[in-house]
Protein backbone atom coordinates (compact mmCIF):
# COMPACT_ATOMS: atom_id res chain seq x y z
CA UNK A 1 0.00 0.00 0.00
CA UNK A 2 1.59 3.51 -1.40
CA UNK A 3 2.56 5.82 1.61
CA UNK A 4 1.70 9.19 -0.40
CA UNK A 5 0.90 9.59 -4.72
CA UNK A 6 3.99 8.12 -6.75
CA UNK A 7 4.97 9.69 -10.34
CA UNK A 8 6.08 5.83 -11.75
CA UNK A 9 9.27 8.07 -11.86
CA UNK A 10 12.33 6.65 -11.50
CA UNK A 11 16.03 8.85 -11.26
CA UNK A 12 19.29 6.24 -11.64
CA UNK A 13 22.37 7.75 -10.65
CA UNK A 14 25.57 5.34 -10.44
CA UNK A 15 29.18 5.28 -10.64
CA UNK A 16 28.59 2.33 -13.92
CA UNK A 17 29.90 4.61 -16.50
CA UNK A 18 28.70 4.28 -20.18
CA UNK A 19 30.42 1.40 -21.99
CA UNK A 20 29.34 -1.54 -20.20
CA UNK A 21 25.76 -3.49 -19.93
CA UNK A 22 25.10 -2.71 -16.23
CA UNK A 23 22.52 0.59 -16.90
CA UNK A 24 21.14 -1.41 -19.27
CA UNK A 25 20.46 -4.13 -17.58
CA UNK A 26 19.01 -2.48 -14.60
CA UNK A 27 16.37 -0.62 -17.10
CA UNK A 28 15.18 -4.37 -17.94
CA UNK A 29 14.45 -5.30 -14.91
CA UNK A 30 12.28 -1.99 -14.46
CA UNK A 31 10.56 -2.01 -17.19
CA UNK A 32 9.99 -5.65 -16.65
CA UNK A 33 8.46 -5.37 -13.73
CA UNK A 34 6.38 -1.66 -14.45
CA UNK A 35 6.29 -1.29 -17.83
CA UNK A 36 4.78 2.14 -17.82
CA UNK A 37 7.97 3.60 -15.62
CA UNK A 38 9.56 6.79 -16.60
CA UNK A 39 13.29 6.58 -16.35
CA UNK A 40 15.64 9.40 -15.82
CA UNK A 41 19.07 8.84 -16.42
CA UNK A 42 21.04 11.51 -13.84
CA UNK A 43 24.95 10.35 -14.40
CA UNK A 44 26.19 7.32 -14.83
CA UNK A 45 29.98 8.70 -14.62
CA UNK A 46 30.18 9.00 -10.98
CA UNK A 47 33.85 8.62 -10.25
CA UNK A 48 34.15 4.72 -9.39
CA UNK A 49 33.46 4.51 -5.88
CA UNK A 50 33.44 8.35 -5.00
CA UNK A 51 30.50 8.09 -2.18
CA UNK A 52 30.80 12.36 -1.80
CA UNK A 53 30.68 13.34 -5.21
CA UNK A 54 27.64 10.87 -5.57
CA UNK A 55 26.21 12.70 -2.70
CA UNK A 56 26.97 16.15 -3.53
CA UNK A 57 25.00 15.07 -7.03
CA UNK A 58 21.93 14.07 -5.08
CA UNK A 59 21.57 17.43 -3.25
CA UNK A 60 21.70 19.18 -6.17
CA UNK A 61 18.86 17.75 -8.51
CA UNK A 62 16.44 16.04 -6.35
CA UNK A 63 14.71 18.87 -5.09
CA UNK A 64 13.92 20.20 -8.86
CA UNK A 65 12.19 16.20 -9.44
CA UNK A 66 8.20 16.19 -8.39
CA UNK A 67 7.33 14.71 -5.12
CA UNK A 68 6.50 10.97 -5.79
CA UNK A 69 9.67 10.42 -7.25
CA UNK A 70 11.95 7.64 -6.43
CA UNK A 71 15.80 8.83 -6.53
CA UNK A 72 17.89 5.23 -6.75
CA UNK A 73 21.61 6.28 -6.23
CA UNK A 74 23.94 2.75 -6.58
CA UNK A 75 27.82 4.06 -6.10
CA UNK A 76 27.94 1.20 -3.91
CA UNK A 77 31.73 0.00 -3.07
CA UNK A 78 30.78 -2.39 -0.15
CA UNK A 79 28.24 -4.70 -3.01
CA UNK A 80 28.02 -8.33 -1.95
CA UNK A 81 29.16 -7.64 1.74
CA UNK A 82 27.43 -6.84 4.86
CA UNK A 83 26.07 -3.13 4.15
CA UNK A 84 22.24 -2.44 4.29
CA UNK A 85 20.30 -1.13 1.47
CA UNK A 86 18.13 1.33 3.41
CA UNK A 87 14.97 3.44 1.75
CA UNK A 88 14.31 7.30 3.15
CA UNK A 89 10.73 9.20 2.89
CA UNK A 90 11.40 12.78 2.75
CA UNK A 91 9.99 15.87 1.78
CA UNK A 92 7.11 13.83 -0.40
CA UNK A 93 9.44 11.70 -2.24
CA UNK A 94 11.81 8.66 -2.17
CA UNK A 95 15.14 7.70 -1.77
CA UNK A 96 17.05 4.10 -2.44
CA UNK A 97 20.73 3.44 -1.70
CA UNK A 98 22.86 1.28 -0.34
CA UNK A 99 23.31 2.27 3.66
CA UNK A 100 27.24 3.89 3.24
CA UNK A 101 26.64 7.93 2.95
CA UNK A 102 25.23 8.71 -0.52
CA UNK A 103 22.21 9.93 1.52
CA UNK A 104 23.70 12.22 3.57
CA UNK A 105 22.63 15.55 2.35
CA UNK A 106 19.43 14.19 2.60
CA UNK A 107 19.41 12.74 5.79
CA UNK A 108 20.12 16.31 6.96
CA UNK A 109 17.90 18.33 5.69
CA UNK A 110 15.37 19.50 8.36
CA UNK A 111 12.21 17.59 8.39
CA UNK A 112 10.40 14.51 9.15
CA UNK A 113 12.03 11.28 7.43
CA UNK A 114 10.78 7.80 7.43
CA UNK A 115 14.04 5.15 6.92
CA UNK A 116 13.71 1.60 6.08
CA UNK A 117 15.91 -1.08 5.70
CA UNK A 118 15.62 -3.31 2.58
CA UNK A 119 15.61 -7.13 3.25
CA UNK A 120 12.78 -8.59 1.81
CA UNK A 121 14.02 -11.30 -0.20
CA UNK A 122 11.14 -12.37 -2.54
CA UNK A 123 11.23 -8.46 -3.68
CA UNK A 124 14.25 -9.42 -5.28
CA UNK A 125 15.40 -11.18 -8.62
CA UNK A 126 15.27 -14.76 -8.05
CA UNK A 127 19.01 -14.96 -8.34
CA UNK A 128 20.67 -12.35 -6.58
CA UNK A 129 24.56 -11.46 -7.94
CA UNK A 130 27.02 -10.63 -5.39
CA UNK A 131 28.67 -8.21 -7.51
CA UNK A 132 25.30 -6.67 -9.33
CA UNK A 133 22.86 -5.69 -6.51
CA UNK A 134 21.75 -2.65 -8.68
CA UNK A 135 20.06 -4.95 -11.34
CA UNK A 136 18.94 -7.90 -8.94
CA UNK A 137 18.04 -5.82 -5.85
CA UNK A 138 17.57 -1.78 -6.76
CA UNK A 139 16.16 -2.38 -10.07
CA UNK A 140 13.53 -4.71 -8.73
CA UNK A 141 12.45 -2.68 -5.52
CA UNK A 142 12.64 0.47 -6.95
CA UNK A 143 9.98 -0.70 -9.79
CA UNK A 144 7.94 -1.68 -6.85
CA UNK A 145 8.21 1.52 -5.37
CA UNK A 146 7.17 3.59 -8.44
CA UNK A 147 4.08 0.92 -8.19
CA UNK A 148 3.10 2.07 -4.40
CA UNK A 149 4.60 -0.29 -2.78
CA UNK A 150 5.15 0.97 1.09
CA UNK A 151 8.74 1.39 2.76
CA UNK A 152 7.12 -0.64 5.91
CA UNK A 153 6.87 -3.50 3.27
CA UNK A 154 10.33 -3.41 2.51
CA UNK A 155 11.95 -4.06 6.00
CA UNK A 156 12.41 -2.73 9.35
CA UNK A 157 12.30 1.23 10.60
CA UNK A 158 16.53 1.66 10.69
CA UNK A 159 17.50 4.45 13.47
CA UNK A 160 20.82 5.45 12.35
CA UNK A 161 22.23 5.12 9.30
CA UNK A 162 25.27 6.15 8.39
CA UNK A 163 26.85 9.63 7.44
CA UNK A 164 29.54 10.62 5.60
CA UNK A 165 31.71 13.45 7.69
CA UNK A 166 29.86 16.95 7.29
CA UNK A 167 31.92 18.95 4.83
CA UNK A 168 33.83 21.33 6.96
CA UNK A 169 32.84 25.00 7.10
CA UNK A 170 34.08 27.44 10.16
CA UNK A 171 33.25 30.91 10.89
CA UNK A 172 36.78 33.06 10.15
CA UNK A 173 36.74 36.42 11.59
CA UNK A 174 34.04 38.93 10.92
CA UNK A 175 33.68 38.36 7.33
CA UNK A 176 35.16 35.11 6.21
CA UNK A 177 34.65 31.29 6.33
CA UNK A 178 36.61 28.37 6.12
CA UNK A 179 35.64 25.31 4.07
CA UNK A 180 36.52 22.78 1.81
CA UNK A 181 36.27 21.72 -1.83
CA UNK A 182 33.24 19.91 -2.20
CA UNK A 183 33.00 19.04 -6.18
CA UNK A 184 34.63 19.92 -8.91
CA UNK A 185 32.38 19.81 -11.79
CA UNK A 186 32.96 19.24 -15.71
CA UNK A 187 34.06 22.48 -16.87
CA UNK A 188 37.02 22.49 -13.32
CA UNK A 189 35.11 24.66 -11.55
CA UNK A 190 35.64 24.38 -8.02
CA UNK A 191 32.67 23.82 -6.02
CA UNK A 192 33.34 24.72 -2.21
CA UNK A 193 31.06 24.11 1.20
CA UNK A 194 30.51 28.00 1.84
CA UNK A 195 27.04 28.44 0.82
CA UNK A 196 24.94 31.70 0.53
CA UNK A 197 23.38 30.16 3.76
CA UNK A 198 26.31 30.64 5.90
CA UNK A 199 25.61 34.04 6.86
CA UNK A 200 25.88 37.74 6.11
CA UNK A 201 28.58 40.13 4.14
CA UNK A 202 30.38 38.37 1.19
CA UNK A 203 28.10 35.26 1.95
CA UNK A 204 24.64 36.42 -0.15
CA UNK A 205 24.41 36.37 -3.99
CA UNK A 206 26.28 39.83 -4.76
CA UNK A 207 28.96 40.74 -6.52
CA UNK A 208 31.60 43.40 -6.98
CA UNK A 209 33.37 42.57 -4.17
CA UNK A 210 37.31 41.44 -3.69
CA UNK A 211 37.85 38.27 -1.82
CA UNK A 212 41.33 36.76 -0.01
CA UNK A 213 41.43 33.31 -0.90
CA UNK A 214 43.71 30.73 0.70
CA UNK A 215 44.08 27.77 -0.50
CA UNK A 216 46.99 24.90 -0.63
CA UNK A 217 49.35 26.59 -2.99
CA UNK A 218 48.92 30.08 -1.49
CA UNK A 219 47.36 33.41 -1.24
CA UNK A 220 44.65 35.04 -4.15
CA UNK A 221 43.36 37.73 -4.54
CA UNK A 222 40.07 37.54 -6.61
CA UNK A 223 36.91 39.68 -7.36
CA UNK A 224 33.41 38.38 -6.49
CA UNK A 225 31.64 38.26 -10.14
CA UNK A 226 28.38 37.03 -11.09
CA UNK A 227 29.24 34.91 -14.71
CA UNK A 228 31.86 32.75 -15.83
CA UNK A 229 32.65 35.37 -18.26
CA UNK A 230 32.39 38.23 -16.21
CA UNK A 231 36.43 38.97 -16.77
CA UNK A 232 38.93 38.35 -19.63
CA UNK A 233 40.37 35.24 -20.06
CA UNK A 234 42.47 33.39 -17.78
CA UNK A 235 41.16 35.23 -15.02
CA UNK A 236 40.57 33.62 -11.73
CA UNK A 237 37.76 34.51 -10.11
CA UNK A 238 35.01 33.56 -7.38
CA UNK A 239 31.17 33.33 -7.78
CA UNK A 240 27.71 31.85 -6.61
CA UNK A 241 27.24 28.86 -8.76
CA UNK A 242 23.72 27.19 -9.46
CA UNK A 243 23.99 24.81 -6.67
CA UNK A 244 24.06 27.63 -4.16
CA UNK A 245 27.69 27.60 -3.52
CA UNK A 246 30.92 29.77 -3.82
CA UNK A 247 32.44 28.41 -6.68
CA UNK A 248 36.67 29.17 -7.67
CA UNK A 249 36.87 29.57 -11.95
CA UNK A 250 38.71 30.80 -14.41
CA UNK A 251 37.46 32.72 -17.12
CA UNK A 252 37.70 29.97 -20.37
CA UNK A 253 40.07 27.16 -18.13
CA UNK A 254 39.59 25.12 -15.14
CA UNK A 255 40.28 25.99 -11.84
CA UNK A 256 41.03 22.65 -10.31
CA UNK A 257 44.12 22.27 -12.00
CA UNK A 258 45.53 25.95 -12.36
CA UNK A 259 44.73 26.36 -9.15
CA UNK A 260 46.09 22.43 -7.97
CA UNK A 261 42.59 22.33 -5.76
CA UNK A 262 40.46 18.77 -5.65
CA UNK A 263 37.83 17.73 -3.36
CA UNK A 264 38.19 17.79 0.43
CA UNK A 265 41.18 20.59 0.26
CA UNK A 266 40.46 23.04 2.50
CA UNK A 267 39.69 26.90 0.97
CA UNK A 268 39.25 29.57 3.21
CA UNK A 269 37.60 32.96 1.66
CA UNK A 270 37.52 36.66 3.36
CA UNK A 271 36.49 39.96 2.32
CA UNK A 272 38.44 42.42 1.49
CA UNK A 273 36.82 45.33 -0.28
CA UNK A 274 34.95 46.70 -3.58
CA UNK A 275 36.65 44.94 -5.94
CA UNK A 276 39.32 47.13 -7.89
CA UNK A 277 39.31 44.57 -11.49
CA UNK A 278 36.56 46.20 -13.77
CA UNK A 279 34.08 43.56 -15.04
CA UNK A 280 32.91 43.22 -18.63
Amino acid sequence: MTDWPRKGLIALLTDFGERDWFVGARKGVILSIFPAARIVDISHQIPPGDLRSAAFHLSCYFRFFPKGTVHVVVVDPGVGTRRKIIAVQSGGRLFLAPDNGVLSYVLRRPGGKRIHAVNRRDLFLPEVSRTFHGRDIFAPVAALLAQGLSLSELGPKLLKPLLLPAPRLLRWGESGWKGEVVYVDWFGNVITSISTACGTGIFKPVSGLELEVFIASGRQVIPLVETYRSLAPGTCMALWGSSGFLELAVSGGAAAGELGLQIGDEVAVRIVGPTAIRTK
